[in-house]
């Protein structure tokens, strides 16, 4: 079965990762969902691709670890992406969990590069805990020390090794690093078939990121990858 992914929700449609933008994905029946997490200066999770507010909010500067969530809370991030979401700020894990239905596989990168969020996977493995989640869960990173961590708490979770530099047999990389990966994602731009073929041995899914484009979705599938990540509607929705 072809799995694709809703990328930071429906992120054409809402601004990303927000509650309006994972809503978004869950009314076109998504069948799955990607998110990224980081800690507050009060260690609370907050959805956010980026470490700063720069592309959504000019006026708050610094890191998003520097905020804590009530402050986050009153930071608008929407407006950048269209007065209709004027007033909408960052969303908690937990009221994403609150919305995200649970037959929808959740996939939750651990933003850790180049912040390094000391007891992040803790955290997180508590959130799912508590809202009865640690089913059809992904949990990725660029960080594989934290996905080595996260395994040394609940190693039936599923882990998705993400790569963005290409790297010389990173199949080799990967049988050899000691995690036990359920998926690989790599930058688009090199996922070739070789990179497919040789993963599959080793029986991981392929999810390469970001394909917005049909033509470039279909020419994956025709190579054999097992889904993707995409912006587009058209395509996560597949």
């Amino acid at each position: 079965m072809v799995l694709n992914f809703a990328h930071r929700g429906s992120l054409t449609e809402a601004p990303e990762n927000t509650l309006p933008a994972i809503k978004k994905a869950v009314e076109h029946n998504a069948k799955a969902i990607e998110l990224d997490v980081q800690l507050t200066k009060d260690n609370q999770l907050v959805v956010i691709h980026d470490h700063t507010f720069s592309r959504f909010n000019k006026e708050a500067g610094g890191l998003i670890k520097d905020y804590t969530l009530s402050e986050i809370k009153k930071i608008d991030v929407g407006s950048s992406f269209s007065q209709n979401y004027k007033g909408v700020t960052l969303a908690t894990l937990e009221e994403i969990l609150e919305v995200v239905p649970k037959e929808t596989l959740l996939n939750i990168e651990i933003k850790n590069i180049p912040v390094i969020y000391q007891g992040i996977e803790e955290i997180l493995v508590e959130s799912l805990d508590q809202h009865n989640r640690l089913d059809n869960i992904i949990i990725s990173s660029f960080d594989h020390v934290a996905l080595e961590k996260f395994q040394n708490i609940v190693p039936a979770i599923p882990l998705g090794l993400l790569f963005y530099y290409r790297i010389l047999k990173p199949w080799e990389y990967a049988k050899n690093c000691g995690l036990d990966i359920s998926s690989v994602h790599p930058h688009v731009s090199y996922t070739d078939k070789e990179f497919i073929e040789e993963f599959h041995k080793l029986g991981c899914k392929v999810y390469p990121y970001t394909v917005n484009k049909e033509n470039d979705y279909n020419h994956l599938i025709e190579l054999g990858v097992d889904g993707v990540f995409s912006n587009n509607p058209r395509i996560f929705k597949k």
